[in-house]
């Protein structure tokens, strides 16, 4: 299954940046990234049989875990991508919140958008390995 990363705004060359391609290239699994300008430009179409993900401070705070699991069931189910949202700095709309599979919230505080698509990252380089069984992460 796909991950597919659709950010808005630039991250060029940035210790976030860095953060980001560290993490993406030691996911085992298929990765695209997709940058878009602040405000305009147009998402991709969303393949058939894929999942939409939109990274809301009113979503669900998953677990590590639990987002391992949320990949595996896609994964199993045949899913062709699953495809991570992070909006523009003044969020998503109401049309794109309702059309998503899922909300997914970092936490209740804001988080600047680079920081986030870096969190974004680890936590699905942290997933993959989960399903891995590669010790990476560890239950306390």
């Amino acid at each position: 299954m796909l991950l597919h990363i659709v950010a808005r705004g630039k991250i060029g060359r940035s210790p976030e940046a860095e953060l980001v391609e560290r993490y993406v290239k030691r996911i085992a699994w298929p990765v695209k990234m997709t940058e878009l300008p602040d405000s305009g430009g147009t998402i991709p179409p969303l393949p058939a049989n894929s999942v939409s993900i939109l990274l809301d401070e009113r979503g669900e705070a998953l677990g590590s875990v639990a987002l391992a699991k949320k990949l595996e069931a896609w994964r199993d189910g045949g899913k062709r991508e699953a495809r991570f949202t992070i909006g523009a700095a003044d969020g998503h709309g109401d049309a794109e919140r309702g059309a998503a599979d899922l909300l997914l919230s970092f936490g209740a505080v804001t988080w600047p958008h680079l920081l986030a698509r870096a969190m974004l990252a680890e936590q699905l380089f942290r997933a993959t390995s989960i399903l891995a069984h590669h010790p990476y992460h560890r239950e306390g």
